[in-house]
């Protein structure tokens, strides 16, 4: 049986702690703003505007210089609890779609969506669903990359912005990167880019034309990474840096459901993809949650919680039912139904749990 084929996500805000700024100050807006230190004051750029960068002005650069590429600029000082705040929120919205976000910092991130079902399973309405959430609840820009790993999804996402969307497919991926400047490659600084220049090497199909053992020789470890990017390859997992709170799958109907055996099939099918992304990430779920949206666009939710964590599909599926006799779809037709599992814990932890209190009950 083959492996599905990786959908990544690459999400990155756009100007993110000067976007912030320009938000909350509507005079800035269309003006050069920097954020960090006072021109007189020792400082360095920790952002900027798109204004501003148009004057050369970048992050890093002393405010002192960046002053004199524009006098005009207006700086201000960095609001990171601000900031924190509001990717909290962006990350928030990454966990509606994928099954894994990686953060990288505070203003961009990886989404794995490959097992997303969601607008019909697409990588690329995914990222444009995002890049709306975010524009809607945070009044935000981000620029998104779609591809089959994560370093050419990093690379798409810088292909258009601000406020783009760029796909890579597999097809395309190898030509893609045979043509790259090897300055755009992601990981490649300038230290070693200036040794690929004297070696030759000023872009993908160069590199590629190293063999592994070559390429090795010449960068150490780091080679075989080089190696396996020139061609496009990249099988570094997307690696979360939390448990998730939640876990669940939705589907919108065609036509509108009136049959309640018929609502039930789809709930059961649901329950069984959930159950299974649970079991594969070694999880358990206390509490699921039965989403119905009618005809109408009237939305309701409906929950039960387990005493026991839920270690059985049938229990969930028995659980589900319960859950949509409290709803009205009997009465009213339905358009979109989904299940949600949450209350999750590590699996091993739950075995650990119960063995300590099985010995607990024997010693006592």
């Amino acid at each position: 049986m083959m492996s599905r084929q990786r959908k990544i996500i690459h999400i990155d805000m756009d100007a993110f702690f000067a976007s912030v700024e320009q938000r909350d100050r509507p005079e800035l807006r269309g003006h050069p703003v920097v954020v960090g230190g006072q021109p007189d004051r020792r400082g360095v750029v920790a952002a900027c505007s798109y204004e501003a960068r148009q004057f050369g002005i970048h992050s890093a650069m002393p405010s002192s210089r960046a002053y004199r590429l524009c006098p005009k600029a207006v700086f201000v000082p960095p609001r990171i609890d601000v900031y924190r705040q509001v990717s909290e929120k962006i990350h928030a919205i990454f966990w509606r779609y994928g099954s894994d976000v990686e953060p990288l910092s505070l203003d961009e991130a990886y989404i794995d969506v490959t097992h997303s079902e969601q607008l019909k399973g697409s990588a690329t309405r995914i990222a444009q669903a995002i890049k709306q959430d975010i524009q809607t609840e945070t009044k935000l820009t981000a620029s998104a990359g779609v591809s089959y790993n994560k370093f050419l999804a990093k690379i798409a996402s810088d292909m258009d912005k601000p406020d783009g969307l760029y796909v890579i497919t597999p097809e395309q991926g190898p030509d893609f990167v045979a043509r790259l400047p090897i300055g755009q490659f992601y990981g490649v600084g300038p230290a070693t880019e200036a040794k690929m220049q004297k070696l030759g090497i000023t872009n993908g199909e160069d590199l590629r034309a190293l063999n592994k053992t070559e390429v090795k020789a010449y960068f150490g470890k780091v080679g075989e990474h080089y190696y396996h990017i020139s061609r496009g390859i990249d099988h570094r997992p997307v690696r979360s840096t939390r448990v998730r709170k939640s876990l669940g799958k939705e589907t919108t109907f065609n036509e509108d459901v009136h049959d309640t055996h018929v609502l039930m099939e789809h709930i059961k099918d649901l329950a069984e993809k959930v159950f299974q992304r649970l079991e594969d990430k070694g999880l358990l779920a206390k509490t699921v949650t039965l989403k119905v949206k009618y005809s109408d666009f009237q939305q309701v939710t409906r929950a039960m919680s387990s005493e026991l964590m839920i270690s059985e599909l049938s229990r969930m599926q028995s659980m589900l039912a319960e859950l949509l006799l409290r709803t009205q779809a009997a009465e009213k037709a339905v358009r979109l139904v989904g299940v949600t599992a949450s209350g999750l814990v590590n699996k091993a932890d739950a075995d650990t749990k119960k063995q300590l209190e099985i010995n607990l009950d024997i010693n006592g």
